[in-house]
């Protein structure tokens, strides 16, 4: 089972999600660590190569995106809250970044 790892402020903000949504986003990477697909996901190839983001449909619509494609463990990038249908461009762009500091480890 891979390790998880959390990026910048993600695992804060993954603890402001309702415990609904962070019950759920718990099970979905505990399928990730294990080899597994989260139920309900989407890939990012905005984000960069690999990287996806599972969607939560609890008290509203929240987004976890990651990235599994290392060997050492899963990288959680970003955690959010979705408020409208489209990803905000500032979300896109701060994974983005922080996939980019992965590549310089």
């Amino acid at each position: 089972m891979k390790r998880l790892r959390f990026i910048g402020s993600s695992l804060d903000d993954l603890k402001n999600f309702p415990i609904e949504a962070r019950r759920e986003a718990g099970f979905e990477l505990d399928a990730v660590q294990r080899g597994g697909m989260p139920s309900d996901f989407k890939p990012l190839p905005a984000v960069g190569s690999g990287v996806y983001e599972i969607r939560i449909h609890a008290l509203g619509e929240w987004r976890v995106v990651y990235v599994a494609k290392f060997d050492d463990a899963v990288y959680v990038l970003h955690a959010f809250h979705k408020k409208t249908q489209k990803t905000r461009h500032e979300d896109i762009e701060l994974a983005a970044r922080r996939y980019k500091q992965l590549g310089e480890r």
